[in-house]
């Protein structure tokens, strides 16, 4: 039998690409640590604690037509989230989670060697999926303060047709100011603005009202943070009319799961309650970021989201990491130039502040020898 080489028929460019890095599920980080599922403290993918809503969970329960294919036009979620938003149904698309929802942009605009603008450190699936698409990317790193260079944008803007922006921005936790989105939307360049932690900041700070003035604007949002179905993938865009239709013709026909859209509808339902958690998170986030700031190793950046930057000083954060980690505590590290010595925690119920700042100091006491 002749041997061919399969390699020599995939895109180079794909053959060199470094995966996305995920994180790991409860039962994986149980077995690596050596412990119960339940006394994993994972603090590492910024979910919500608190679970899906009540009324999610009755909805999954009681629904019994799991067998039947969902509808590919995603209906009954879109009207719930027209009615939820205040815009038409015809700007909205659904999808596996807002990922799904990068990536359906990106094949809509990018065709090979077209470029995109990149604003590390950010939300690493931007720079993922735009070289899966096929795209160059551009980069406008961020300021020392994690502000955008907005400058550096628009001078690479001529050259770029889309621009990714996470606001608050993720794994910084800064939001982005309303000026400085207008400035990016008067450069001509599509500007997405990925909108997953907005709940923890209060949806005042939306770029939402600005979508009937600008064709070339694109808020995404997830089911995944304030509501608790990360496991469920729900997630949607809203949009000029004219790019949902086009998503809509190229995205997988069933790409909303049954699950998903019974779980995200009934959490609509129970919006007041999930708002009320939203403000309990960020409560715990604040105390979080007292009693880290009062660690004299460790700079905790300002955060709207659900989640903390802090930045190690005199401790390698790499080890911090795994030494919490074999104490059953699980935070997220990044091996990025923007982000050396690093750490970023997600935010739990009050309860779990007090063990994760004591394994913090503890830790901190055996690296420096005190």
């Amino acid at each position: 039998m002749r041997k061919h080489d399969l390699r020599a028929l995939i895109r180079p460019d794909l053959l060199e690409l470094p995966g996305y890095v995920p994180i790991e599920p409860t039962d994986v980080l149980a077995a690596r640590a050596g412990i119960a599922p339940a006394d994993v403290l994972k603090l590492d993918g910024n979910e919500n604690p608190f679970g899906p809503s009540p009324k999610a969970l009755t909805a999954l329960a009681a629904y019994r037509a799991y067998h039947i294919y969902p509808d590919p036009d995603q209906r009954a979620l879109r009207d719930a989230l027209a009615a939820y938003l205040h815009v038409d149904d015809e700007r909205i698309v659904c999808g596996l989670g807002s990922d799904d929802l990068i990536d359906l942009v990106l094949r809509a605009v990018i065709a090979p060697g077209d470029a995109v603008i990149d604003c590390p450190p950010t939300f690493g699936m931007y720079l993922f999926s735009a070289q899966v698409a096929g795209a160059r990317v551009l980069e406008a790193p961020r300021q020392a303060s994690f502000a955008l260079d907005v400058p550096r944008i628009e001078k690479l803007a001529s050259d770029a047709k889309a621009i990714f922006i996470a606001s608050p921005n993720n794994p910084t936790g800064n939001l982005l100011p309303p000026g400085q989105l207008e400035r990016l939307l008067d450069t001509g360049l599509l500007v997405v603005v990925d909108e997953a932690y907005i709940e923890f900041a209060g949806t005042q700070h939306s770029a939402l009202p600005l979508l009937s003035e600008h064709e070339n604007l694109v808020v995404l949002r997830t089911f995944s943070k304030w509501a608790g179905l990360a496991g469920l993938r729900a997630g949607y865009g809203i949009m000029s009319p004219a790019l949902a239709a086009v998503l809509m013709t190229i995205k997988q026909p069933y790409n909303l799961n049954v699950a998903a859209g019974v779980a995200a509808r009934a959490a609509l339902d129970d919006a007041p309650l999930l708002a009320e958690r939203a403000c309990r998170i960020a409560g715990t986030r604040n105390a979080l970021a007292g009693l880290l700031e009062a660690i004299d190793w460790i700079t905790a950046y300002p955060s709207d989201a659900n989640f903390i930057l802090c930045r190690l000083e005199d401790v390698d954060a790499l080890e911090v990491k795994e030494r919490l980690a074999k104490r059953g505590i699980f935070v997220r590290y990044f091996d990025a130039p923007a982000l050396r010595n690093h750490l970023r925690i997600s935010v739990g119920l009050p309860e779990h502040n007090e063990p994760l700042v004591r394994a913090l100091r503890e830790i901190g006491r055996e690296l420096r020898g005190e």
